[in-house]
């Protein structure tokens, strides 16, 4: 369970990098984009769905030692992968400038 705590310290950590635009390097696929498509991509956008999986995740991880029924986290895991989809679908979608 402290793994857990810490670990989701540091993810916090990264979270509040990536929204106050110091971390656009740690967003996979912008640091490695050339500067064309960058410019296709509303980054404030981006660092809000990034900042968002990361504080999912942190729910996860910290909600996650205190559940003992093995269903309720199978739920748990689906609403993540649901909600990681819809994010990505996001992402693709609506951070794109047009």
């Amino acid at each position: 369970m402290i793994i857990n705590f810490v670990l989701a310290g540091f993810l916090l950590f990264l979270a509040i990098i990536i929204y106050f635009a110091q971390g656009d390097g740690l967003i996979a696929g912008y640091n490695t984009a050339s500067e064309e498509k960058r410019k296709k991509v509303d980054i404030r956008r981006i660092r809000l769905l990034t900042t968002t999986a990361i504080l999912m995740a942190i729910v996860f991880l910290l909600v996650t030692p205190f559940i003992k029924n093995d269903d309720i986290i199978k739920v748990g895991v689906l609403i993540l992968i649901v909600a990681v989809t819809i994010i990505v679908i996001l992402a693709n979608t609506w951070a794109k400038k047009k």
